[in-house]
């Protein structure tokens, strides 16, 4: 086997739990089962630990798995798991050469000193950094002081997918993404309440399990709200059932407080969904324009239920407005791009690294 074109994959344990859905999660995933087609020897290996919050028993995992990696060779980490053991990967950058898979810096995710000094150590010392939104490259840029031509982005792929069918009237809204504060779904619920005259239904998929105080909470508030029935947390949803979700549907709504880039909105505008989203991080890359400039969708400041609440009215009022935003996501949907160029863009990344 040519040594160039092996690539050893370091991820979190769990990415092939249907129960744990994630970006991050689907990306991994999808990237290495493409370099594999492209022609790419992948060994992965995953790492025990709830990342980036890690225990001694996972440093010395991970520590375990790095040093049985040749010398010489090109290793790719998900961010996950560098940003949080620079005492592991700075030492074993000086034999291997080090990639990083950056899909949410963990400095803007967490905001301590120590995790931007964990993170800045280990994306100094790699070999190079790929980012999954040019709003990530920028963030890191900024905050590191790295240099730019060490550090590239490879937006996510989105699968081909048929058109939703919905109900025509646009009131089968669809929420996609792990119950949690990041995601907004509180943000949702006080924007729903508002408009609770109107009608509509709020399917909410994702995982539950991740703050189950926020699940609580929230709950309270939709039955306080008296919303039951109307504003609907399935739990995780994969496969046909997750097809299915997404067929009903009129529209996406994603009210998330951060994205690094948001692969429900290209997967719903695979499906010519027009999204309603806040305006941060890489949303507005993945929402993108139609050919002749449109906007599918609308963008909106985070964490604002009026201006949300007023988005929505809009949206269930107005079938111009309707009209026009479907219209434009049919043809952003022409313009998607696969999971083969990103695992392009990442191969080329490597093949540089490893030359």
């Amino acid at each position: 086997m040519n040594r160039t074109r092996t690539v050893h994959v370091v991820v979190p344990e769990g990415i092939e739990d249907p129960l744990r859905p994630s970006g991050g999660n689907t990306y991994d995933r999808r990237l290495c089962q493409n370099l594999v087609a492209v022609g790419w020897s992948v060994r992965t290996q995953a790492v025990a630990g709830a990342w980036p919050r890690v225990g001694e028993a996972s440093r010395l995992a991970l520590e375990e798995t790095i040093g049985a990696v040749p010398d010489g060779s090109v290793v790719l980490v998900d961010g996950l798991v560098a940003s949080a053991v620079p005492e592991v990967l700075v030492p074993a950058s000086r034999r291997l050469r080090l990639v990083v898979l950056l899909h949410m810096p963990i400095g803007h995710r967490d905001g301590r000193d120590d995790a931007l000094e964990h993170e800045r150590a280990v994306l100094c010392a790699s070999a190079a950094v790929v980012a999954t939104s040019g709003w990530s490259r920028q963030w890191v840029l900024a905050a590191y002081s790295l240099d730019p031509a060490r550090v590239h982005v490879a937006h996510p792929g989105v699968d081909p997918a048929e058109r939703a069918v919905g109900s025509g009237s646009g009131s089968n809204l669809l929420c996609v993404g792990a119950v949690t504060p990041g995601k907004g779904h509180d943000v949702l619920l006080a924007a729903l309440t508002r408009i609770a005259d109107l009608t509509w239904r709020c399917l909410c998929v994702g995982a539950l399990t991740r703050e189950p105080a926020f699940v609580a909470e929230l709950r309270g508030g939709i039955r306080t709200a008296g919303l039951d029935g109307r504003f609907v947390l399935t739990g995780p949803r994969t496969g046909r059932e997750l097809e299915a979700s997404y067929s009903a549907a009129d529209a996406l709504v994603l009210a998330s407080r951060s994205e690094t880039y948001g692969m429900v909105v290209t997967e719903a505008l695979a499906r010519a969904l027009p999204v309603l989203a806040s305006d941060v991080g890489g949303v507005p890359e993945a929402l993108g324009v139609a050919t002749d400039g449109r906007r599918p969708g609308l963008l909106l400041p985070p964490g604002d239920d009026h201006a949300l609440a007023g988005s929505l009215r809009r949206w269930l009022c107005d079938p111009a407005l309707r009209s026009g935003l479907r219209d434009a996501a049919s043809h952003r949907r022409a313009g998607l791009t696969g999971w083969s160029e990103t695992a392009d863009r990442v191969g080329r990344v490597l093949v540089k690294v490893a030359a």
